[in-house]
């Protein structure tokens, strides 16, 4: 049991703990060895009256209804029974949302958010497509409800993803060539299989993702930076108001002859490489329409998965300089920020979800 001056308050019928005025804020992540690096972060940028502690979903006792926790008290480093808290931010990477609904039950309904950060791809496809954002979202289908070879004769590129992903893993590129063979990559542009104009795309396709579920996407003409493919990544996140802020925009430019930007060579603040791309009087314009796609694309993803408090958008630019929406993660990575040279944001975004986890706490 903790030494503080404790405030019990009832919640639907049920207790969570108040460490005197402050809320008591628990971080859910996947395993314990994950929680001092995340706590210390999150710790770290926070100017909040709030307590902190990390837990894992093994580390619940339902029936005691305490959480084995780690704290950090005073720059010492405590494992220690809590009562369940005000409000829960799960950073626990998991399709599952079993543990999330039971909290929910126990502490009340949006008081747990990023109730899913493993998103369904093709899940959150139709719903973008069925919204105002449908003309920045490239066609997408069922991999074993089309036919590739006709795809490709009318798109020529498609990519070919599965819809569970992150990192890029298991994303494959394949195009048409203007000789008839078909050229199917992985990572890099150079082909992994060629299949000639007489070979059967299909079987070649079959035998690599069986019947795992994937989705072919219209595959996009990029536009390059230094001859090297890049996308845009914008971090939306929920902040103390409430409401959805763009907190950063950055493009990840991929290592020369590859296509997967997730193996980047560089990271840049997006602002900075625009002058290289369009003219003084888009840059601005081009900003925010990526703000304001970015914040209408969460506010569609969260109507439709529940309480969300972050996630990031993955744009590219076509030849024409037309912006496309590739996908919505869940989970946003934010090592990859740690490369970015004088990057100014870095306390914001993990500033943010805790001013979220306050604003929930008091409503």
């Amino acid at each position: 049991m903790l030494a503080f001056n404790n405030k019990r308050e009832g919640i639907k019928g049920k207790e969570v703990m108040r460490v005197g005025s402050r809320p008591l804020i628990g971080i859910l992540v996947t395993t314990r060895g994950s929680r001092k690096r995340v706590l210390e972060l999150y710790q770290r940028y926070h100017n909040l009256k709030m307590k902190l502690y990390a837990f894992t979903p093994a580390d619940i006792l339902w029936k005691k209804q305490r959480i084995i926790g780690l704290s950090l008290e005073k720059g010492i480093w405590k494992q220690s029974s809590f009562p369940f808290p005000n409000v829960v931010y799960n950073r626990c990477f998991n399709k599952k949302e079993t543990t999330i609904q039971r909290l929910e039950k126990a502490i009340g309904r949006k008081k747990c958010f990023n109730n899913i950060n493993f998103f369904n791809k093709w899940d959150l496809y139709n719903q973008l497509k069925q919204s105002s954002l449908t003309t920045y979202i490239p066609d997408t289908f069922l991999y074993n409800e089309v036919n590739v070879s006709e795809l490709l004769e009318q798109y020529k590129l498609v990519y070919i993803k599965p819809s569970y992903g992150f990192k890029g893993t298991s994303v494959y590129r394949v195009e048409l060539m203007d000789n008839g063979d078909t050229h199917i990559s992985l990572h890099s542009l150079a082909p992994m299989y060629i299949c000639r104009k007489d070979e059967s795309i299909q079987e070649k396709l079959n035998e690599l993702f069986g019947q795992k579920k994937y989705m072919v996407q219209q595959g996009v003409r990029m536009s390059h930076l230094d001859h090297r493919y890049f996308d845009i990544r914008v971090l939306v996140q929920k902040g103390i108001l409430g409401k959805w802020m763009v907190s950063t925009i950055t493009s990840r430019v991929a290592y020369e002859h590859y296509f997967n930007t997730s193996m980047c060579e560089t990271i840049y603040d997006t602002a900075k490489i625009l002058p290289r791309l369009f003219s003084p009087e888009n840059r601005n314009e081009i900003l925010e329409s990526l703000s304001e796609l970015s914040v209408q694309a969460a506010q569609v993803a969260e109507s439709h998965l529940g309480s969300l408090g972050e996630l990031s958008v993955d744009f590219v630019l076509d030849e024409q300089r037309k912006l496309w929406i590739i996908e919505l993660n869940g989970k946003p990575q934010k090592n990859i920020y740690k490369d970015l040279k004088r990057f100014k944001q870095k306390k914001l975004i993990y500033k943010r979800p805790l001013e979220y986890a306050y604003y929930l706490s008091q409503s």
